[in-house]
């Protein structure tokens, strides 16, 4: 597999770490390709119980590989059908669903600059914990481009669309404390101590519910695109579901008791 994307486990928590850090983890379509295996083969592994995405260097991500493109050697480039260009950014998007959906918890920590594509591969993760150096913007319209890898889906739910438009069309740089104003992280910490307070986090969540986790984004991610009655029912099936497993009788069992549960995924 691609050096451009690694990938360490830590006991349940797995570390999926950007690694172009001499273009500040620019996307060509080799890093794409590797963050879409890496991220599925973290999906897949049943060991694995919370994902952590960072970056290696001063930046998250910069977004596509601009010079790339500028010379015809992405999936950009001017030789590509529209057709073969869709079906092939679309492969490159996955790694986006399998962040938001994968029924594990995800954390994305955000060392530096997300921008374009990074940013919303960042906006894709369950939470974001950012350095106090991170920096966010869309970027697209600078390049003239209309956004992919669902920033446009995730931004206008995080910070509602007037916001996010504004975002998108101005493309304006926040800095890590007005990013937490607007809701796009959900803590800031000093740069030094960015890996140990995400690596706690994802330690207390594979220490979880995991199952429940995966029913909980469930539920949002449903929730996001349905009606209220038809949410309600998703809940119900979910909560239904929940109450069989091996973790809610554990769970249960411990409330009774006043011990502290176990949480086993099953």
């Amino acid at each position: 597999m691609s050096e451009t994307v690694l990938l360490e486990n830590r006991g349940s928590v797995a570390i999926m770490t950007l690694n172009r850090p001499e273009a500040m983890n620019a996307m060509n379509p080799e890093m794409l390709d590797t963050m879409f295996r890496v991220a599925q083969k973290a999906a897949e592994d049943p060991a694995v119980r919370c994902l952590v995405i960072t970056g290696n260097g001063r930046a998250f991500s910069a977004g596509g590989d601009v010079k790339a493109m500028a010379s015809g050697n992405s999936s950009g480039g001017g030789g590509r059908s529209v057709l073969s260009g869709v079906e092939a950014l679309r492969q490159q998007e996955e790694v986006s669903r399998l962040l938001a959906e994968m029924p594990k918890p995800t954390i994305c920590a955000v060392n530096g600059v997300a921008a374009g594509a990074g940013l919303s591969v960042a906006l894709a993760a369950d939470l974001r914990i950012a350095s106090d150096q991170s920096r966010y913007t869309t970027a697209f319209a600078k390049v003239g481009f209309s956004g992919d890898f669902g920033g446009t889906w995730l931004l206008q739910r995080l910070v509602g669309p007037l916001k996010a438009r504004e975002l998108y069309f101005l493309s304006d740089v926040l800095d890590a404390n007005q990013a937490l104003g607007l809701g796009l992280v959900s803590k800031v910490v000093p740069h030094d101590t960015l890996m140990d307070e995400a690596m706690a986090l994802a330690e207390r969540l594979a220490a979880g519910p995991t199952l429940a986790f995966g029913r909980i984004k469930d539920n949002f991610n449903f929730g996001a695109t349905h009606t209220f009655a038809e949410t309600l029912q998703k809940e119900a099936e979910n909560m239904i579901a929940s109450g069989k497993t091996q973790d809610h009788l554990n769970a249960a069992r411990a409330f009774v008791e006043k011990t502290t549960p176990v949480f086993e995924g099953r």
